[in-house]
């Protein structure tokens, strides 16, 4: 203990840095909707717009083409990897007041600032000095291009990025042990995915014309004023490099404080609870000096996840559901302006009025699953509602392979997809926490820092694996943005990375979702994790007190911490404007009774309105029975008890099922618990 006291307070002690959210239970505001929508919102539109666009901006701005555009994204994810590899060791041996995961996302805003203003601001468009090479698809990219695009793209993609992402994403297994909270808080979280594409995809294909500028050409070659082409029949569209350029720069200053708000917000009201277990057990400076120890080491977080079937699903699920949204998010544009044209004519802004029209109808359906998913997943389960949706949206890709050059036919399909998404866009990462829940009870130990690190190198890999295919195909097929209308390979290349890709995709995860059921086992997990440990505490000679009880005086002592803090603010207000400090206490004091009382009558309502609703169904059933007949009734009863005497022999076999996987692991369990 003495060298406890010696140790040096972390720099997350400073109540500035404290989280504002105080509740034991997680709850829609602040926590939901500040810590888990409306900041990773902002946080991730950068992201999302990058996946979206920076792919046209290489091509039609910065003028890259050829092998250097289909190797950059591919031999990046080999970065990619090794940086979520480094998040994931910093997240294992970050364990402060703040959190593990909490802390790394404020590291993250310096290294976003710094990936973005390589790629927009630092990248040069570096054209030849030639009047030739006025137009971007006549110029040459210089190699100071090449390089520092290469320098920024993996800043963002390799370093930037999964520190922000990976940290946002164990939130959700970090938050609350409540499996409903849980669903909850992953719904929200998720839906914010949703929104920062929708913003990108929605609004930002109607401003297309501003960050890419057009310039146009009848065919003689004479330029047309934009304000008179509804003169022409037939013209050309071509990007001109210098404005785009400079419109870029100018958005991604806006774009540099949008996230750095979004990271802020979402530091300051999010909350990991079950990380602040290890401080409920010993002495602060004592957690501190024991953090570095309970690192587990990579190799042996791996040995339990290979041995874990769950743990290998749900890897393959996130593989397919992410190959499958960024190859349809990144060649979204380049499909619109190369299958949709306005009397022949094909250019950026066209494509982009076809793509934000039919990404707001897409967004329908995915909004309102937001809505309907939840309280599915708590009714048939997360693995199944998920199944469910794959089903749906295989189907609705199928569909889009009708007619790809008829809008309303794609944009069926694609509503049929994204109403089949919704379920893996909402609830996947609660079922992943269930998944670790299952691995601490079965081996004692959770595995957060090797499973964020592999999900995030998959969630941001798959956009370089994406974008790689796709460019593959723009290469294969002489993509010129300038010279669409009969680029037919070009087409048939883009159908089956914008629509095949995702379809093949859900079709897989259909697959892989029928051996899901690491749910059946939740409470189970969570019974054996209190038990281990109130052992753990137990064998210490300590005082053993439940994490729902710890959080509950937490948030009754921060109750009481706000009143203090509120007669203090009144005592300085009263002496700096004179008054009576008494009279305006008693105020204070009556408001604060009045208000107690209001919510105290409303749950009184509220528990009422149940009770009447439990004690009308009573009766109805009463009824009902005393309506049946002697055979009926005996039919009933045997009905009920054969349904009881199933359900026994089920909970009894899972619970033999759960104590054989304890007892095989339980010297791994031992070891990881006694550390």
């Amino acid at each position: 203990m003495a060298e406890a006291a010696k140790q040096k307070k972390s720099v997350f002690d400073n109540p500035l840095l404290s989280t504002k959210v105080k509740s034991a239970n997680v709850k829609i505001f602040p926590e939901g909707g500040l810590g888990y929508f409306i900041g990773p919102t902002l946080a991730l539109l950068s992201n999302s717009i990058l996946s979206s666009y920076l792919n046209r901006y290489m091509t039609d701005v910065l003028g890259i083409t050829g092998l250097y555009l289909t190797l950059l994204p591919v031999i990046s994810v080999i970065f990619v990897v090794l940086g979520n590899i480094l998040v994931g060791r910093l997240m294992d041996h970050s364990r402060t007041r703040a959190g593990k995961a909490r802390p790394l996302i404020l590291l993250s805003i310096p290294l976003s600032i710094l990936a973005l203003l390589f790629l927009f601001i630092f990248t040069p468009i570096g054209f030849k000095e030639n009047p030739d090479y006025a137009n971007l698809m006549e110029g040459a990219p210089t190699m100071g291009t090449f390089v520092l695009f290469a320098i920024g793209y993996n800043l963002w993609f390799a370093v930037a990025y999964p520190f922000y992402f990976t940290n946002h994403s164990a939130l959700i297994n970090l938050s609350t042990r409540n499996s409903k909270d849980r669903s909850l808080l992953a719904t929200i979280s998720n839906a914010t995915a949703l929104a920062a594409m929708g913003l990108t995809s929605m609004v930002l294909p109607f401003f297309i014309g501003f960050l890419f500028n057009e310039t146009y050409f009848d065919a003689n070659g004479v330029e047309i004023p934009a304000d008179k082409l509804d003169q022409y029949d037939n013209y050309t569209a071509v990007v001109n490099a210098e404005p785009s350029f400079n419109a870029w720069r100018v958005f991604i200053i806006a774009l540099i404080v949008i996230t750095i708000i979004g990271a802020l917000v979402e530091y300051y009201f999010t909350r990991e609870r079950i990380t602040e277990e290890s401080f409920s057990l010993k002495a602060e400076g004592e957690a501190q000096l024991e953090s570095k120890k309970k690192a587990v080491p990579v190799k042996e977080q791996f040995k339990i996840c290979a041995s874990d079937r769950f743990w290998w699903i749900m890897m393959g699920f996130f593989f397919l559901y992410q190959l499958g949204g960024m190859l349809k998010n990144v060649s979204q544009t380049y499909y619109c302006q190369s299958w949709f044209s306005d009397g022949g004519v094909y250019s950026s802004v066209i494509g982009g009025r076809f793509q934000g029209t039919l990404s707001i109808i897409g967004a329908i359906p995915t909004a309102l699953g937001m809505v309907i998913v939840w309280p599915l997943a708590n009714k048939i389960g997360k693995g199944r509602s998920i199944l469910f949706g794959a089903i749906l949206a295989t189907i609705g890709g199928c569909i889009g392979f009708i007619a790809p050059d008829n809008f309303v036919c794609v944009t069926a399909s694609f509503v049929i997809k994204a109403l089949g998404s919704t379920p893996a866009m909402y609830i996947s990462l609660a079922l992943l926490a269930d998944v670790l829940d299952h691995q601490e009870a079965v081996k004692g130990v959770r595995t957060d820092g090797l499973t964020m690190t592999i999900y995030g190198a998959i969630m941001a890999g798959m956009t370089g694996i994406a974008t790689g295919i796709l460019n593959a195909v723009l290469t294969a097929t002489n993509y010129n943005p300038a010279d669409l209308a009969g680029n037919d390979p070009l087409r048939e290349g883009l159908k089956w990375v914008f629509i095949g890709g995702e379809t093949i995709c859900y079709l897989g995860i259909l697959i892989l979702m029928v051996f899901m059921g690491v749910e059946k086992f939740s409470d189970l997990d969570h019974k054996a994790i209190e038990e281990d440990q109130k052992a753990v505490a137990l064998s210490k000679g300590e005082e053993y007190v439940p994490a729902k009880v710890r959080l509950q005086l937490e948030e009754e002592q921060a109750i009481r911490d706000s009143w203090e803090a509120q007669k203090q603010e009144l005592k300085a207000r009263c002496e700096k404007k004179n008054l009576n400090y008494e009279e305006e206490l008693q105020k204070l004091e009556a408001d604060k009774a009045e208000k107690e009382r209001v919510a105290a009558e409303k749950k009184k309502a509220s528990d009422e309105k149940k009770a009447a609703m439990k004690k009308a169904k009573e009766e109805e059933l009463a009824n009902r029975i005393a309506a049946m007949t002697a055979e009926e009734k005996a039919k009933y009863e045997q009905g009920l008890a054969d349904k009881k005497a199933k359900k026994e022999a089920y909970e009894a076999k899972l619970a033999s099922e759960f104590q054989a996987l304890r007892d095989e692991n339980a010297d791994i369990r031992q070891k990881y618990l006694a550390l």
